[in-house]
C-alpha cells in the first residue's frame, strides 16, 4: 500500500483520481492548502495540510484540544491498570505503554481516524515532548467493529508512544498503526528515535502524522473528559475535549 501510494499520478489524472477517493471516503477537498492537482501521489494527498482557518483552536487555554479528526472510540478512567478499546474489551495501560507506569484514575480517550479523515495530528495542549517510544507489532485493523470484537488490537498493533511534560504534570499520546498503516511520523524527530533534546510544541502545533488512517489514544492524568464529549461522537481538531480538575 505504500508503495501504491507513493506512485507518481500524472497531473492531467490527479483531479479526477484524487475526486474519486473524496468521493467514495467522504474527505472535503475543499478544505486541502492545495488544489488537488497539486499533489504529486495519493500519499501527498492522504497528508494534506489545511488551509488556513479550517479548523478554530478552542480559545480557552485551560481545555485540551482534540488533537485530531475522528470519532471518539470509548472513553473513561484507568482502572487496575486496565482502560477500554471499546464495548467489551479492554487492555492494560503497560501493554499500551510498552513500560508500568502508575496511572491509576487518568483519564482516557481514544479517537479513531478514517479514510475522510485530516491524519495530522497536533499537540492537545502546549508540552514539552520528552521521548517517543517506538513499539514493533502487528497491523490489524483498527475499524470500530473490529475493536468490539478482537481483543487488545491496539495494545499489539504497532505504535508510537510521546511522551508529554505540561504544567500540569504528564500526558501520553500514542499513535496506533493499523492495516496499511506502517508509517507514522513525528515532528522533529527521526523515526525509530527519540529527540536528541526535549522539543517544545504549542498547544494546538502539530505534533505528528499517520500516512493512512489509524487510531489515538490520549491519557492524561488529573484531566476530566467534558460533558458533551461522549463515544460515538465526530471530532474536528481543535475543538474542546477536557479540562483539569
Amino acid at each position: 500500500m505504500g508503495w501504491f501510494a507513493d506512485r507518481a499520478v500524472p497531473r492531467p489524472l490527479r483531479r479526477t483520481v484524487y475526486g474519486g477517493y473524496c468521493r467514495i471516503t467522504g474527505a472535503d477537498p475543499a478544505e486541502a492548502e492545495l488544489a488537488l492537482d497539486g499533489y504529486p501521489s495519493l500519499g501527498a494527498f492522504f497528508v494534506r495540510r489545511l488551509k488556513s482557518g479550517a479548523r478554530a483552536l478552542d480559545p480557552d487555554p485551560a481545555l485540551l484540544v482534540a488533537p485530531c479528526d475522528g470519532t471518539v472510540q470509548a472513553l473513561g478512567t484507568i482502572a487496575r491498570d486496565s482502560l477500554l478499546q471499546a464495548k467489551g474489551q479492554s487492555y492494560t495501560a503497560a501493554e499500551l505503554l510498552g513500560a508500568p507506569v502508575a496511572l491509576e484514575g487518568a483519564w482516557t480517550c481514544t479517537i479513531y481516524l478514517s479514510p475522510r479523515d485530516y491524519h495530522r495530528v497536533h499537540a492537545p495542549l502546549a508540552a514539552r515532548l520528552e521521548r517517543v517510544r517506538w513499539l514493533p507489532g502487528e497491523r490489524r485493523s483498527v475499524a470500530p467493529a473490529v475493536l468490539e470484537r478482537v481483543p487488545r488490537v491496539l495494545a499489539t498493533n504497532e505504535r508510537a508512544v510521546l511522551e508529554l511534560a505540561h504544567g500540569a504534570g504528564r500526558a501520553y499520546l500514542v499513535m496506533v498503526g493499523a492495516l496499511n498503516v506502517g508509517r507514522i511520523r513525528v515532528v522533529g524527530v527521526t523515526t525509530g528515535a527519540s529527540p536528541a533534546q526535549p522539543l517544545d510544541f504549542a498547544r494546538g502545533a502539530e505534533l505528528a502524522r499517520f500516512e493512512m488512517g489509524s487510531t489515538v489514544v490520549l491519557i492524561v492524568p488529573g484531566a476530566r473528559g467534558l460533558p458533551e464529549v461522549v463515544e460515538g461522537r465526530t471530532l474536528k481538531l481543535g475543538q474542546r475535549l477536557a479540562s483539569f480538575s
